[in-house]
């Protein structure tokens, strides 16, 4: 894929403001950067990002709907993510040591001088096939820390069971007895060989509270019971796709979780 002369930006923050600020200072920075859309929710964020497939997205991580980091978890485009991000050192550190790259409220222009520094350097290499696995291990970091700081409390025993309903009767399940988990708006429906059953707990909290050596979070709507895979497959446009036991269906595997499955 070869890209565009002219790069491509979109930026999603819920604050018009700081939208305003990030636009003007991209606009001294770099003329020839063509903002395509602005989101003021994750929702639309991704839909843009699908829409528009730009070069570079300046992502706020706390949003309305979907956050930054699930909307990054999604994105199935070469879209190059700069997060934009209020969090405390913890979060700062963690982004030093990893392949992408931050903005930390509020954005100087000092500091976007560098982030576009960078970025021209990377809009001049070939797009990676897949982002790289540092990447997703930050994004996961981040999801655990459900967009906030890490605590100093020792790790959290995993969750075992789960009171599901289905209809008018809740039931007591095993988590080990899951297939996967999908995200459904309000809701999260489990997937069991007994059927489908609803929790109201969100996928970003969920993940947080299962046992990460066998539950994946494999696209931003998606936790799978990775002792549950038979096996994987990647069709003709890149797209992964898992062989789940007991669903009839394959489930997709977003861009950011593709490396999990290389050697599969």
């Amino acid at each position: 894929m070869t890209r565009a002369a002219t790069p491509t930006a979109l930026i999603a923050d819920d604050e018009s403001l700081l939208r305003e600020d990030l636009r003007d200072k991209l606009a001294a920075l770099w003329p020839e950067l063509r903002l395509v859309a602005e989101a003021s929710n994750g929702n639309e964020a991704a839909a843009l990002i699908a829409g528009h497939a730009p070069d570079i997205a300046f992502l706020d991580i706390k949003m309305p709907g979907l956050s930054g980091i699930e909307v990054a978890q999604g994105i199935e485009t070469d879209t190059r993510v700069v997060f934009v991000t209020a969090f405390d050192q913890f979060a700062v550190d963690a982004f030093e040591r990893e392949a992408v790259d931050y903005l930390l409220k509020p954005v100087t222009r000092e500091r976007l001088a560098q982030t576009v520094a960078r970025l021209r350097a990377a809009l001049a290499q070939p797009p990676a096939s897949a982002p790289a696995p540092e990447l997703a291990q930050l994004l996961d970091l981040l999801a655990r820390a459900g967009g906030g700081a890490a605590t100093a409390a020792g790790a959290r025993t995993p969750l075992r069971w789960i009171r599901a309903s289905r209809g008018d009767t809740t039931y007591q399940i095993a988590v080990d007895e899951v297939l996967y988990f999908q995200s459904d708006d309000k809701y999260t429906i489990v997937y069991t060989a007994n059927g489908e059953h609803v929790i109201r707990m969100p996928l970003a909290e969920l993940v947080a509270a299962l046992d990460g050596e066998h539950f994946w979070q494999v696209h931003r709507g998606t936790i799978v019971n990775v002792r549950n895979v038979l096996s994987s497959k990647r069709d003709g446009d890149g797209r992964v796709w898992l062989n789940v036991r007991g669903v009839a269906k394959p489930l997709t595997v977003s861009r950011a979780y593709q490396h999990r499955f290389r050697q599969m």
